[in-house]
């Protein structure tokens, strides 16, 4: 039998909208999409597939169910067969029924996931007692412009200036999860730090608490579940934002901090704001803007995109208006264009230099934010003045650059609608028949498309800062 949470943890990770999608052809209905059922005869669509909920209904003949079930319902495959085919879409290992040893681990798995969560939840109780008792920190979160009940809302605590602070609460301090969890920071005989996914059983010299002096921000999963921290520090201490290492909990490449809570927020407007930073989350949720997420310390990845997608049909990017914003720009649009589709559409959204989100709405208020917001740029139109930017467009060799920046950028976006007008578009800009550009588009015989874009767009380059 296959466990639970093998098929549990499946379902997070596949998405059903491009799995029925392979099938039937959905098109945008609000949060959710509609098509023609696959199951009974209708001229009418009836079947709409949720991708918050990751489910399919049909109101006609009431067929629903998961990703699981419409593999099962509409290719006639067997259950096992159906969870192998999504597994290996989403690079999981199938567990053998016959293989006592692998049932054991995955079970091994749970248990240490589920007691992962709760060592969390126990720390993050500690944090958020200990920020009551810290004038100081209080201090910092009112300069900030925060409320009681805003931090609240986001669970905000505060780590001690002590190395060992969490004894007050684990008084195990040994115990290993806490250095699988990522709250404890754990190093050899040799000085060097043992990873939280190897720290089991190791010898280990010294013990102590990674997030010290800092406003601690909880950081849960799509689901609720408390996956890891992140800290700000109070003084002038280096690195300024930290977040939590890599756990079996946490993969910063594909969580959104605040996602849990703007989930709503998000499916009610139809379009996700993602920003840089934990601060930039809160101030705006503050002031009523409640449908920002934050990337995790790294740049926005494909994984970010896909999961955002699930939950709306419009992704907006803001940064800040200096260069290093915008080449975090280019970043976020790399990783979105593979994702996007004609139903699907991203916006870029950059502020006066002097500002980020959390400055400007504090400053200007939310009405300004909005109006801000209103105005993003669109996909098709930051992608075409990038790949201008410097260049003579009235000069052959302005034309040939051009040509060449677009070509793996194009590259990464599916065949669509959407395509086609982006390459009509670079034409006219171009002043040059859509036909040629095509063909100058085209890969080069012999050679393979690069995966990211040329050097001047930043590529590598990270955005402002790690959390807020």
């Amino acid at each position: 039998m296959i466990p639970q949470g093998f098929i549990d943890e499946l379902l997070t990770r596949v998405d059903i909208v491009d799995v029925v999608g392979r099938s039937v052809q959905l098109k945008k209905a609000g949060t959710n999409y509609k098509g023609l059922c696959p199951f009974h005869s209708e001229k009418s669509p009836s079947f709409t597939v949720s991708p918050s909920k990751q489910f399919y209904h049909c109101f006609g003949c009431g067929a629903h169910g998961t990703a699981v079930g419409f593999l099962m319902e509409h290719l006639g495959l067997g259950f096992r067969d159906s969870v192998r085919e999504l597994a290996g879409q989403v690079g999981m290992t199938l567990p053998e029924d016959d293989d006592p040893q692998a049932a054991q681990a995955a079970q091994a798995r749970r248990s240490l996931r589920q007691g992962l969560i709760e060592v969390l939840e126990q720390a993050n109780r500690h944090y958020r007692d200990r920020l009551r008792e810290s004038p100081r920190a209080i201090e910092y979160l009112k300069r900030r412009g925060l409320t009681g009940r805003i931090a609240a809302r986001y669970g905000l605590g505060y780590a001690t200036d002590d190395w060992q602070g969490l004894a007050a609460a684990f008084p195990n301090y040994d115990a290993d999860p806490l250095v699988q969890s990522g709250l404890v920071v754990a190093r050899d005989a040799q000085g060097d730090t043992l990873e939280p996914q190897s720290a089991a059983g190791s010898t280990v010299a010294r013990r102590y608490d990674r997030l010290r002096d800092r406003i601690t921000f909880p950081i849960r999963n799509v689901q609720g579940e408390l996956i890891g921290f992140g800290g700000r520090v109070l003084g002038s201490g280096e690195p300024k934002y930290l977040n939590s290492p890599e756990t079996v909990l946490f993969h910063k490449g594909e969580e959104l901090y605040g996602l849990f809570e703007a989930r709503a927020a998000v499916q009610r407007k139809g379009q996700a704001l993602i920003v840089e930073g934990y601060l930039d989350v809160i101030a705006l949720a503050q002031h009523g803007v409640e449908h920002a997420v934050a990337t995790l310390g790294t740049a926005c990845t494909a994984e970010h995109v896909k999961r955002l997608f699930r939950h709306c049909a419009q992704i907006v990017f803001a940064f800040d208006g200096d260069s290093a914003g915008r080449r975090a720009a280019v970043r976020a649009l790399e990783s979105t264009l593979p994702a996007l589709a004609d139903e699907r559409s991203v916006k870029f959204l950059f502020l006066p230099p002097e500002h980020d989100p959390d400055s400007y709405v504090r400053a200007l208020g939310a009405d300004a934010f909005e109006r801000e917001l209103a105005q993003a740029q669109p996909l098709s139109v930051f992608l075409l003045d990038s790949v201008g930017d410097g260049l003579a467009l009235n000069t052959a060799e302005g034309r040939a650059q051009a040509i060449a920046r677009a070509r793996p950028l194009l590259a990464l976006l599916p065949e669509c609608a959407l395509k086609s007008q982006i390459i009509a578009e670079f034409a006219r800009r171009l002043q040059t028949p859509a036909a040629e550009i095509r063909a100058a588009l085209a890969p080069r015989s012999g050679a393979t498309a690069p995966a990211t874009a040329p050097s001047h767009a930043g590529s590598g380059v990270r955005g402002r800062r790690d959390g807020a």
